[in-house]
């Protein structure tokens, strides 16, 4: 059995990581929708300067509090809580591979001005953070199942299904 630590943290991080992605989808990019351009640029370069140590150590702890998880655990359980850490993985590569290098496109717009494609540009920007929402949402929901007992593992019990003090070991004598 995992410990509570481990189990806290399984959820904690990616639930965070989740939230904050989601939070973004909803409410930070519309609002950049709803402004000029420049106040887009600038508020966009200053938030992801603020955003990326934050972003990236809560990616490294959502992936290895799951990966301990998955570890620590055995049969179903550890086959949910791989394909939530792949997710999260997932998450990090769209990041890096998708958001980041687009993110620097539009620190350079912040100062010289946009570029004619700039609107399909911030498009695919979008694009990558509904995928990369959706992987981090998708990765904390199959760990909420597995942690509040939706799925139970059928080689370890779960908490609740463990024999209480009031029955006898198996191997008592009878008298």
């Amino acid at each position: 059995m995992t410990s509570k630590f481990v189990r806290a943290a399984a959820l904690l991080f990616p639930g965070l990581l989740a939230g904050a992605f989601q939070y973004g989808a909803v409410n930070v990019l519309y609002a950049f929708r709803a402004v000029p351009l420049d106040v887009r640029f600038t508020f966009h370069t200053a938030l992801m300067r603020v955003n990326g140590p934050v972003m990236q150590t809560l990616m490294a702890l959502s992936i290895l509090s799951t990966l301990i998880f998955a570890a620590r655990t055995r049969s179903r359980h550890r086959l949910i809580a791989g394909i939530a850490c792949a997710l999260e993985v997932i998450t990090f590569i769209i990041t890096r591979f998708g958001n980041v290098p687009i993110n620097q496109k539009i620190k350079v717009w912040a100062v010289s001005g946009p570029p004619s494609d700039y609107a399909a540009v911030l498009h695919r920007w979008e694009l990558f953070h509904f995928a990369r929402t959706g992987t981090a949402i998708l990765a904390f929901v199959l760990l909420v199942t597995i942690l509040a007992g939706f799925i139970t593992n059928t080689a370890e019990p779960l908490p609740d299904d463990r024999p209480t003090a009031n029955h006898e070991p198996a191997c008592a004598t009878q008298i």
